[in-house]
This record gives structure tokens, C-alpha cells and sequence, in this order.
């Protein structure tokens, strides 16, 4: 199988991270890595160049002081890439994250309309495909507060003590970042047939439309019954399981495990391990002494483990960072950890006796179309 060498800018970026672990899953596409320090390293920038087929440039400014500024570095990016790949001889397919800001009287918005137009004449001055997607308001996990979204924002405030505060309450069109991604690799591969030619422009279709406070109606409710007494909200509506799993991914990693109430009388003990808003899947697994369960990760799926019985620890480790995050429980004390989305976790028996785990998932397994990919803790 022919593979796509496919190089993002802006790597270590919200959208660059999502990005590059998607395509990461797919057997069409190797990746060619990318650091932001390249810009400002022309023989490094220039072998990233010649490496690629295809470059998605994500990496801009979105927010500073000084409007001026962000305009000026956003049109630096795209001319230093541009001299590179001229330098390198090569023709790349390259991919631009534009903004439905384009059309607005602001200077980000203004140097995103015209990256994309100094990309199109470099495209057509050499016969080269071109994509630009013009992309409307993204949110998802790890997007940084105070600077991707106003979501990121909102979800940091409420689970780290502050208030968020509505500065215009707008209907404001989104798109989730896994579904972004999904756009963008179908231009890659090319599989997107809404684009045509070799250099087109796609407008990015949102896929929810929803008040600001609306969303932090919900995430309101997140906090309050989630984040304070541990029960699940309805994830029944695909927009309310995507924002709750980008909710979850601010949680402080303190805030684990989280207690459960144990009622014991003569007859022995009963403990809930969840109390959810929709219905989900619940299962058991018994663990001998020193096994390791897991190791994988979901892409969508929200999950409790609830060790009810003898002593474990649970290990996350977020996917594309090193750092490891290690919950002892015992089931003496009953207490759960809820995963988040794209970690790879796994859970061991610690103790000389039986572990017996309750697990509550809110989506069934479907061969048709996976959400569990492996790799080690």
C-alpha cells in the first residue's frame, strides 16, 4: 500500500495533537514529524519540506495583545513554509486551516484570508494542489483556555473553582475537533468530494448550532452533578456526549478517585457504582494477583471503573505525552476513576487476592466501528 508522508505545522497545536494522533490510526498515512522550532531553523524546515507529500499548515497565532502582531507572524508562517518547500524543489499538497473569520474586519481574520491567497498563487504559479478549509469554531479535549475556545474556557473555570462570565450570548456554529479531523483526512486522501481542481477552497460545514448560554447551561449541570456528586448526565444526544467528554478532560487529576457510598448491615454491603442520565453498558472482571487489564484507549467513549473488591491501581497516560497518572484504589474503601477520552489507561491487581472491578461504559461495542485502539501505558 502506497502511504500519503503527511507533515503538520502547528504539531504540538489543539488541532495539530488531534490531528496527528487520528491519522495516526490509519494505515494510508505515515507521518512526518514537525517542530514549531523549525520555523526558525531553515535546514530543518527545508528536510521537513522535501520529506513530505502532503503539509497541513496549522500553525498560527490566534490571540495577542497587539492585533498587528498576530497578523504579521500568521503571514510569516505561511511565507517562510512557501520559501522552504521553493527551496526544496517539491511540490507538496499542502492543506490550510483557514477561519470563518475571513469575512470579518479583524486582523487574524484578515491574515488567514490572505495566507490562503499567497498559498493559491504559489499553487498555481506551479501546478500544485492546493486546499484550503475554511474551518468554523472547533472545540474538543485539551484545547487551551483563554485561547481556543470560549468551551475551553468555560470548562477550565468550572472545575478549577472560577466563574465563567457570557461576554455576548450568540448562537455560534461549531464543529467538534474528532469530526474536524475526519474532514481532514478525507482532503488528504483525497476523499472529499465536495473539492475539486487543484486548488479549491471548502467551507467546512458546522454540525450544531447552539446559544453560549446554552452550553454553559450544560456545562453548569456537568458541574453540578458530575463533577460534585459523580453522576453521569444524559449522553444520549451525540452534541451532549462530545461536550461532556471535553468537560471531563479538565478535571483536576486530584479530583480521582472519587468516593462511593457503602450501606452495610448484617446481610453484607451495597454500593451504586453509577447513577447515570441514559442508559449504558455495565460489566464485571475478575483480576488475579499482578495481572494488567487495559492498556488502550477510546476515541469517543466515556467509562467508570469501580473497584469493589480488593486493592488496584489504575494508570492514565494521556496519548502523545509521557507524563503518568497512578490511582491506588481498595475495595475496602469503594471508589472510582472515570477515563478520559483519548488516554490509554489500564488497571492491575495489586494486592495477594482476588480484584473484582464493576465497569459502566455509555456505548455499546461495535465491530463495525471501533473506538478501542491499544498501546502501553
Amino acid at each position: 500500500m502506497h502511504k500519503i508522508k503527511v507533515g503538520i505545522t502547528g504539531q504540538a497545536g489543539f488541532m495539530g495533537t488531534h490531528l496527528y494522533n487520528y491519522l495516526n490510526l490509519k494505515d494510508d498515512i505515515e507521518l512526518v514529524p514537525f517542530e514549531d522550532a523549525y520555523f526558525e531553523q531553515p535546514e530543518k524546515l527545508l528536510q521537513f519540506a522535501k520529506q513530505c507529500d502532503t503539509i497541513v499548515h496549522l500553525a498560527a497565532m490566534n490571540r495577542h495583545g497587539d492585533p498587528q502582531v498576530i497578523y504579521d507572524t500568521n503571514i510569516r508562517l505561511v511565507q517562510t513554509l512557501l520559501d522552504a518547500v521553493e527551496k526544496a524543489g517539491t511540490k507538496p499538497h499542502i492543506l490550510f486551516s483557514s477561519s470563518t473569520q475571513e469575512t470579518l474586519d479583524n486582523l487574524y481574520g484578515k491574515s488567514k484570508r490572505d495566507g490562503r491567497l499567497k498559498m493559491e498563487q504559489w499553487a498555481k504559479k506551479n501546478k500544485a494542489r492546493f486546499t484550503a478549509l475554511v474551518i468554523p469554531n472547533v472545540f474538543g479535549p485539551f484545547g487551551n483556555p483563554y485561547y481556543n475556545s470560549f468551551i475551553a474556557t468555560f470548562c477550565h473555570q468550572l472545575t478549577h473553582g472560577e466563574q465563567p462570565h457570557i461576554q455576548t450570548d450568540a448562537e455560534v456554529k461549531l464543529i467538534y475537533i474528532n469530526e474536524l479531523v475526519e474532514v481532514f483526512y478525507k482532503a488528504i486522501s483525497h476523499k472529499l468530494s465536495a473539492i475539486s481542481g487543484k486548488v479549491s477552497v471548502y467551507q467546512v460545514p458546522h454540525t450544531s448550532v447552539q446559544k453560549v448560554s446554552e452550553i454553559l447551561h450544560l456545562l453548569q449541570k456537568y458541574k453540578t452533578e458530575y463533577f460534585e456528586k459523580g453522576i453521569f448526565p444524559d449522553l444520549s444526544d451525540t452534541f451532549h456526549l462530545v461536550l461532556f467528554n471535553t468537560f471531563r478532560c479538565y478535571m483536576p487529576d486530584d479530583k480521582f478517585p472519587f468516593p462511593l457510598t457503602k450501606n452495610t448491615d448484617d446481610r453484607g454491603s451495597f454500593v451504586e457504582i453509577a447513577r447515570t442520565g441514559s442508559a449504558g453498558q455495565f460489566s464485571f472482571s475478575t483480576t488475579k494477583p499482578g495481572i494488567t487489564r487495559g492498556n488502550h484507549y477510546h476515541t469517543r467513549k466515556a467509562e467508570r471503573f469501580a473497584v469493589i473488591k480488593g486493592k488496584a491501581r489504575i494508570q492514565l497516560r494521556r496519548i502523545g505525552t509521557d507524563k503518568v497518572i497512578n490511582y491506588d484504589l481498595d475495595g475496602a474503601q469503594p471508589a472510582f476513576v472515570d477515563m478520559p477520552i483519548w488516554t490509554t489507561h489500564n488497571i492491575t491487581n495489586t494486592g495477594d487476592d482476588e480484584l473484582v472491578t464493576l465497569f459502566w461504559i455509555n456505548e455499546p461495542f461495535n465491530p463495525d466501528d471501533p473506538d478501542t485502539f491499544f498501546e502501553i501505558v
